[in-house]
């Protein structure tokens, strides 16, 4: 488990009543929100260990459904979520994950979709309000929820690390943390990229025109 600071042990500023069952899983909905890149018009959301035996009580199905609103964790309307979702027109599902070892006690997957786009993301609540991402569109990889983060959906080719180091070293942004992770050689693969602060509209449109760039998302629930 990494703490980077002392609101990570301390927990965030939210709406209750539990840190890692409310405003963890409120961050776990906003991940799965923002590598959409658009509000979701449907989701499946299965839940694990202790989420799926105390998810109503803690208010852990409000906080994900608020995430996929992308409401942060001290938004007041998380309450009111499900109402929220129906009238901007989110239709989801919750159901518990059949038993099994996870890599947490509080880990959920969640499928997204809209406009014939499909995202997903595993990811736990590690405490405090913490989370940490396990896998994103099925790729071994993921995030800590500390920093913005890029997650870029590629081709995997000769040069295409390097040209994305490359652009996102000439943009002055420097990288904390990067991954890759691959399905098959020559297959589809998935970089992400941790960085000090939340990358500009100029250097994500860079990436996006890189050869064999298939899709760039920025996840930030810092």
């Amino acid at each position: 488990m990494r703490f980077k600071h002392v609101f990570s042990i301390i927990g965030p500023v939210m709406v209750g009543p539990s840190s890692s069952h409310t405003a963890g899983a409120v961050r776990i909905g906003r991940v799965a929100r923002q590598l959409l890149g658009r509000q979701p018009e449907e989701a499946e959301i299965t839940l694990y260990g202790s989420f799926a035996e105390t998810y109503s009580g803690h208010g852990t199905d409000l906080a994900l459904v608020g995430g996929l609103l992308d409401f942060d964790a001290d938004d007041e309307r998380i309450p009111e979520a499900f109402a929220e979702a129906e009238r901007l027109g989110l239709r989801f599902i919750l159901k518990p994950g059949s038993a099994g070892t996870m890599p947490h006690p509080n880990f959920a997957k969640i499928t997204a979709r809209a406009g014939g786009l499909e995202v997903s993301v595993q990811g736990a609540s590690i405490g405090g309000g913490n989370i940490e991402i396990y896998s994103l569109n099925g790729f071994d990889t993921g995030c800590s929820g500390y920093y913005p983060t890029i997650a870029i959906s590629h081709e995997d080719r000769v040069g295409v690390l390097a040209s994305i180091t490359g652009t996102v070293s000439r943009s002055g942004l420097n990288i904390g943390f990067m991954k890759l992770s691959r399905k098959e050689r020559s297959g589809a693969a998935m970089t992400v990229v941790e960085s000090d602060r939340r990358p500009d509209e100029e250097l994500l449109e860079a990436l996006r025109q890189l050869p064999h760039v298939e899709k760039v998302s920025v996840i930030d629930v810092t």
